[in-house]
């Protein structure tokens, strides 16, 4: 009898050290799932990087007027009433005239 005890106590034993080391949500499972995360965060870091620059344009926006003006100038081409714009061709693009 006791010796039947000892090899289900043996098997239970192993059984529970299988499930620990090779099973589901064993320790194995467990160091794949922190490579995962450091992946995961490595991805992260610039798009955060990218979403903290655009929250900082959207609130330089909503409160500024200068950023709304820059970004007509450079985007649109908008100039102001008071000013004159002259366009020289193959100024701005790095190319001389000859």
């Amino acid at each position: 009898m006791l010796k039947w005890l000892a090899v289900v106590l043996v098997a239970l034993l192993a059984l529970l050290q299988y499930r620990l080391w090779l099973g589901e949500g064993s320790v194995r499972e467990l160091a794949e799932v922190g490579q995962r995360v450091e992946r995961l965060e490595a991805e992260n870091t610039p798009l955060r990087a990218r979403n903290e620059r655009l929250a900082a344009e959207v609130v330089d926006l909503k409160t500024g007027l200068d950023a709304i003006e820059e970004r007509a100038r450079s985007e649109v081409g908008m100039v102001r009433s008071d000013e004159q714009f002259f366009w020289v061709p193959g100024a701005g693009d790095g190319r001389t005239a000859q």
